[in-house]
């Protein structure tokens, strides 16, 4: 009897800590496997949500809460369906006024680390001064050394990405022979011993060009780095297990010298078990009379492929250092998805890029990049296999998995 009475008092004070039980309905609408869809909840309307479950027929699988503003309220829930063809399949999303996150195996990593100066011990790749935001004023002479590996680094298992802390912001690359994670481990400074057990490098020489999908200004003739500003920042929000979130934030950019400057936030959202990653692009006021620009550089030789409709991709290869004795080539395909009504000009090719001037309607855009390298043994090792690849990624991509929620307390 006294174990009943226990058993029912423990049910019962679940019962009470359990804000909301949600069922959530997700449909694969097109006729291909689709794996790893991220499905997002936004949890304002269920309270202060502390901790969350979620199941499949039954069984609990991997999920994430996130607080993007930084309140110590979370903000959002996501997991990620897996989805056969034409398949529709229900989750159960119960929410939690109590607790802490479930944890999970990582399936993202990103890292920030300040450049040390002490420990002479410690190997390029074993730094460990971690931070987690950094702001440099405006007029900070050399920022792009502050950082260890010159800026905020993250991951999925097919790639991996860092952004330079600097008027440049571009987008470096990583490339992989297996997929798993590896800059915790490497740190974007792979050693001999590393490269003997497989693992990859930095793939790409980026100089002042876009790299891939660096967001810029635009004077009307050419794009123009984010300078000058009040100050720059790079911040992580999330680091996983399923979804990294970093951002840049730039204060005081004056992006046209004839107008007032901004304030512009861009997010960057690596999803586990995906080589392309989100941009948004936030400005703390109305922009649709400013331009400006991104694309991706043009690889030395490349060939480029355009759908003239947001899609803009290319194929080379090139030495990603100065290295050309110790170094090899490195082949990479690049491309970026840009919605059309975004889209000011598609920029004929220079030596540098292949360029989009872009305009922002009201104080918010969205767009995606994605890369490959031919070192990988899961990936693409031509032109024609990424381009091909890409077609069906654009598919995909404007055609999203249909989610459907319903509160059942």
């Amino acid at each position: 009897m006294r174990k009943t009475i226990l058993c029912l008092l423990t049910m019962c004070c679940m019962a009470t800590s359990a804000q909301r039980t949600l069922t959530v309905s997700v449909s694969n609408t097109m006729n291909m496997v689709r794996n790893d869809q991220p499905v997002v909840i936004q949890l304002a309307p269920y309270g202060d949500v502390r901790s969350a479950v979620v199941t499949l027929d039954g069984q609990e699988i991997p999920c994430q809460l996130d607080d993007l503003n930084q309140d110590e309220t979370f903000d959002e829930l996501c997991f990620l369906a897996d989805l056969g063809k034409k398949e529709k399949r229900q989750y159960t999303v119960t929410l939690y006024e109590t607790g802490e996150p479930r944890n999970y195996p990582a399936r993202v990593f990103a890292e920030m680390v300040m450049a040390n100066t002490k420990d002479k011990k410690l190997k390029k790749n074993q730094q460990n001064n971690y931070i987690e935001a950094i702001t440099a004023r405006g007029d900070a002479a050399y920022t792009y050394n502050l950082q260890h590996h010159h800026g905020v680094d993250f991951e999925s298992e097919l790639n991996g990405i860092r952004i330079y802390f600097d008027a440049r912001q571009t987008l470096d690359l990583y490339g992989k022979f297996k997929k798993q994670l590896e800059l915790k481990e490497t740190q974007f400074y792979t050693d001999q011993d590393q490269k003997a057990q497989g693992y990859g490098d930095d793939v790409l020489w980026v100089g002042q060009t876009f790299g891939l999908g660096a967001f810029r200004g635009w004077d009307g003739a050419k794009p123009t780095l984010v300078e000058p500003v009040r100050s720059r920042t790079q911040r992580i929000i999330s680091y996983g297990p399923l979804r990294t979130i970093v951002e840049i934030v730039d204060r005081g950019w004056k992006a046209d010298a004839a107008k007032a400057p901004v304030n512009m936030t861009i997010r960057y959202t690596q999803y586990a078990g995906h080589r392309d990653t989100d941009v948004d692009v936030f400005f703390n006021k109305d922009v649709s009379d400013y331009r400006f620009s991104t694309g991706i550089i043009n690889v030395k030789g490349s060939e480029e492929f355009s759908d003239k409709e947001g899609l803009r991709a290319c194929w080379g290869s090139d030495f990603p250092t100065n290295d050309t004795i110790n170094g090899k080539r490195e082949t990479v395909g690049l491309a970026l998805l840009v919605p059309q009504k975004n889209i000011a000009s598609e920029e004929a090719a220079n030596k540098d890029n292949y360029a989009y001037v872009i305009k922002v309607d009201g104080n918010h855009m969205a767009y995606k990049v994605t890369y490959t390298s031919a070192n990988e043994t899961f990936g693409y090792h031509s032109a024609k296999e990424w381009f091909d690849y890409l077609k069906a990624w654009r598919k995909e991509v404007r055609k999203p998995v249909d989610i459907q929620i319903k509160d059942c307390h």
